[in-house]
Order: structure tokens, then C-alpha cells, then sequence
């Protein structure tokens, strides 16, 4: 059976005393009232090791927004998926559409991090979705297809190892917003590519997260369709009462 997941990106927000502070504020809400799904923070590398031993792991997992491509080496400034798991995270955002459109990331360098990530036991929320100009061409189907073949490449074992996360780049800060029934249509034909690939029963069991700018007032409609697994939260995941009341849409 598969999960249900609200997955909160952080982003590049938060001083590390401000993430530490925030992730024991939401670890004391979720400990006092026990949510109903997965709950995920996905925090900037340097929060990783200071927040890890201080959320209750039955609760709250915790992850990295990204991880390099390369093992290790002489690669200035990137952090690799051992260091992420060296650190008790337990996720790694990747191909998020932020990491695609401004620093090149593409299918051949994914499916690098998504095979690194997995040697680390590291669960990938592996982002997929189209942008403006995609959508308004009707093209959105054929965008997300050639974007799995990041992990398409994996067996049907590892491929159950990974959480997938639709984002409509273009409901993301435009002031256009996707509709229920638009989200509940692109992750049906996401499950049944999925379906094609590995059979029926990996496809039931995937979980496909809904990214794109889910909030307290829409999740509970988002979440009511029957392929809509959850939320990746952006913003509305730096403030406790809001993440926690799109964590709370899956108990009514």
C-alpha cells in the first residue's frame, strides 16, 4: 500500500539557529497531536546535522534538497549523497524544477544522483513537471515521460524505493493555479506510465506527491484524489500552523 506524504522544502531560507528553531517547534506539534501520514523535512545541507537528532524520527524524517553527481572528489562546493546520509537524513529532493531551470540539471545528471542517492539508502523525492509555455502547447504528458527516464532506468525493486513529486512549474508564483481535477489528471497518466514500465501493482504502490502550491486551503481537495499521495509544501512549510494544517487535510 502506499503512503501518504506531506514533504516540506525549506528552500534557501532559514538561518540554521531559525531551521533548528523551527523543526523543534513543528517536532513538539506532531509529537503532542500524532499525524496520520509521513511527515518529511527537506532542510539546506548545513541544518542537516543539527536538526537529524532533534526531531523525533517516528514523526518527522528528514532530507536534503539535492546531492552531487560524482561520489566524491575535487568538486568545490557540492555535497555528496554519503555526506547527506552521514548526517541521519533519510531523503533527497532531486530534480526539483528550481535545480533544472537554473542550473542546467539534466535527464543524464539525475539519473547520476538518483542511482548515488539509492546506494546511500537514501529515498529520492524525484521531481517531474512541465512549465508555461509546455503546458500551453498541451505538451505535458510528453514532458514528464522523457523526465522519468531519470529513474525509468531502474528495476522494478529500486524503482519502489522512490517517491515521485509533480510539479506544474507554471501554478509555481504566476498567479495561474492548477485545479484539482488538472492535478488528479497528470498523476493518473504518471501512474500509468508507471504501470507500463514496471506492471500494475509498482504503480499502486508509488507514491506521487503534488507540487504546486498546495496550501490550508486547498490541500484537502488535492489530497481527496485518488492519485494524489500528498504534498512537496514550499513556503507554506516555513510556517508550523500552515505545514501542519496541510499535514492535518489527511485526517478529515
Amino acid at each position: 500500500m502506499r503512503k501518504n506524504i506531506v514533504a516540506g522544502n525549506w528552500k534557501m531560507n532559514k538561518t540554521l539557529q531559525e531551521g533548528v528553531a523551527l523543526a523543534q517547534e513543528l517536532n513538539a506539534a506532531l509529537v503532542a497531536d500524532k499525524p496520520v501520514c509521513d511527515v518529511v523535512i527537506c532542510t539546506p545541507f548545513i541544518h542537516l546535522a543539527s536538526v537529524t537528532p532533534i526531531v523525533d524520527s517516528a514523526v518527522i524524517g528528514v532530507g536534503a534538497e539535492n546531492c552531487a553527481d560524482k561520489v566524491s572528489g575535487a568538486y568545490t562546493g557540492e555535497v555528496s549523497a554519503a555526506m547527506v546520509a552521514s548526517t541521519g537524513a533519510q531523503y533527497v529532493i532531486l530534480g526539483h524544477s528550481e535545480r533544472r531551470a537554473y542550473y542546467g540539471e539534466t535527464v543524464e545528471i539525475l539519473t547520476e544522483k538518483v542511482n548515488l542517492a539509492l546506494a546511500n539508502e537514501l529515498t529520492p523525492i524525484f521531481c517531474i513537471g512541465e512549465v508555461l509555455a509546455e503546458r500551453e502547447a498541451n505538451q505535458q504528458n510528453e514532458v514528464v515521460a522523457a523526465q522519468l527516464a531519470s529513474v525509468f532506468h531502474l528495476s522494478a525493486e529500486e524503482f519502489g524505493k522512490v517517491v515521485l513529486a509533480y510539479e506544474p512549474v507554471w501554478a509555481i508564483g504566476t498567479g495561474k493555479t492548477a485545479t484539482s481535477a488538472q492535478a488528479q489528471e497528470i498523476h493518473a497518466f504518471i501512474r500509468s506510465l508507471i504501470a507500463e514500465k514496471y506492471g500494475k501493482e509498482v504503480a499502486d504502490n508509488t507514491s506521487i506527491l503534488y507540487g504546486g502550491s498546495c496550501n490550508p486551503t486547498n490541500a484537502k481537495e488535492l489530497f481527496s484524489n485518488p492519485d494524489v499521495d500528498g504534498g512537496l509544501i514550499g513556503g507554506a512549510s516555513l510556517k508550523v500552523a500552515d505545514f501542519k494544517a496541510i499535514i492535518d487535510a489527511f485526517k478529515a
